[in-house]
């Protein structure tokens, strides 16, 4: 029987702002990947999520990003290396912090957006982020984009990694994703985002924008918490494993 995760991006509310339904989704998942403050979150929301995620048994993560409020963490900075490095460590500290509060441990760590692209192209950046989750705690599992430097580089290094595939992203024949910029990004259609779902989780493939099947690896499936219809697509992605006989089960589970 295959089995996957399904996880999501969590905790991004802060102040005064309420972004996602973190209270119904939770329930939904199995891993969730918490916004350390930088990009989204404040330490408030850090600590009411990892107590939720706690409560319903679901394995919890750091998502760090660029300290970019503004553009959620979505415009790539110019960055050193060295500023990578430390970013990243303060980041997982955060979050490592309220776990320790609740005596649960954390699970995993995933990188948010265009640290997670750099990372995915570019092999000298994805060192410095496998690193600086490895000299945190080498324990952890890395979850990255499937096929990605991300993941080879964490390999490399000894980290256990998960591969990531997304049920509403649109692929590049060379297994990137879609840039959000272009219009056909995102996947609107539920049916051909379930569709996709299972066709990674159980045969190892993804039809990219060129038509072609390319080979994926399929750990853990991204799902988006905070869309008009993201809780019963949710549901309806776990109906749709379900029938096609695959366990859903948490990182390291």
């Amino acid at each position: 029987m295959n089995k996957v995760d399904l996880n999501c991006d969590l905790g991004e509310s802060f102040g005064n702002y309420t972004i996602g339904n973190d209270k119904e989704v939770i329930p939904l998942i199995t891993s969730a990947n918490v916004a350390c403050g930088f990009h989204a979150g404040d330490p408030v929301v850090i600590q009411n999520t990892v107590a939720r995620a706690k409560t319903h048994g679901v394995g919890i993560g750091a998502h760090p990003g660029f300290p970019d409020l503004q553009g959620f963490g979505r415009r790539q900075l110019d960055m050193t290396h060295e500023e990578i490095y430390s970013m990243i460590i303060y980041q997982i500290g955060a979050i490592q912090a309220f776990c320790d509060l609740y005596d649960v441990p954390l699970n995993h760590v995933k990188p948010h957006g265009a640290l997670y692209q750099m990372g995915a192209k570019d092999s000298a950046v994805a060192k410095v982020i496998a690193q600086a989750v490895y000299d945190m705690n080498p324990n952890l599992i890395f979850v990255s984009l499937s096929q990605s430097h991300l993941i080879e580089e964490a390999q490399k290094i000894g980290l256990q990694t998960a591969s990531e595939v997304f049920a509403d992203r649109r692929y590049e024949p060379n297994g990137q994703l879609v840039s959000r910029k272009e219009k056909h990004a995102v996947i609107e259609d539920t049916n051909e985002a379930i569709a996709q779902v299972i066709k990674m989780v159980t045969e190892g493939k993804v039809t990219a924008t060129n038509g072609e099947d390319i080979h994926i690896t399929a750990d853990t499936i991204c799902v988006h918490g905070d869309g008009a219809h993201a809780l019963e697509f949710v549901r309806q992605i776990r109906d749709a494993l379900s029938a096609a006989d695959v366990r859903i089960v948490k990182l390291g589970g």
